[in-house]
């Protein structure tokens, strides 16, 4: 579990609270945003009935055109694994967040990181702005399991891949720098990231 630990504690996020417009759930509870990435399209759908706070989060950087020109640069695959792991996304550099974020548990939302998944990295809870992460294959130890030692509050699932997880799979094994900003994350960082294109709502 020391590898995993590890790899749930370094998803990178932003930081603290953000009083989000209602309009951007007001239509649908389970808005789609298509994600255009330099290796192909992924679809997703939001869990706005399950996760509001999250998914409205994540719709207005999609509504301001703060994801566009950001990109995927972390592939962070299970050791010995280039099929197991998640793919982190970010806005660009020079993309100011947002106030930070309330954190959804996944106790709370009933919400589980299986392959799929849509979800917002994070540093301690309620520190989550922007980067978000999709799951590549089943990831349980990013759910919150409340009953053991250290925060343990897991990170916040808030959508699905509806399309694309051939893409998902594609940038998840895609080259890798050995270096890394943080020693826990050597080898992950993708090398050159995958650009972001554009997010845009398509439902």
């Amino acid at each position: 579990m020391r590898d995993a630990d590890m790899k749930r504690r370094s998803l990178i996020a932003g930081a603290g609270w953000l009083a989000l417009p209602k309009s951007g759930l007001a239509a649908d509870a389970r808005p789609k945003v298509a994600i255009k990435t330099g290796k192909g399209a992924i679809t997703v759908e939001l869990a706005a009935d399950k996760a509001p706070l999250t998914s409205a989060n994540f719709l207005h950087y999609v509504d301001t055109g703060k994801y566009d020109g950001g990109s995927f640069f972390r592939a962070a695959r299970t050791p010995g694994s280039m099929t197991e792991g998640s793919i982190v996304g970010a806005p660009g550099p020079r993309s100011h967040p947002y106030p930070p974020i309330a954190h959804e548990s996944t106790t709370l939302t009933g919400l589980r990181h299986v392959a799929g998944t849509l979800s917002l990295g994070r540093f301690a809870p309620g520190t989550a702005t922007s980067n978000f992460f999709i799951c590549a294959s089943d990831e349980p130890y990013l759910d919150a399991h409340p009953h053991e030692k250290g925060d343990n509050l897991g990170y916040a699932a808030f959508g699905r891949v509806i399309s694309g997880m051939a893409v998902v799979r594609k940038i998840l094994a895609a080259h890798t720098n050995p270096k890394a900003p943080f020693p826990e994350q050597r080898g992950q960082w993708l090398d050159p990231p995958i650009p972001i294109l554009s997010m845009r709502r398509v439902a």
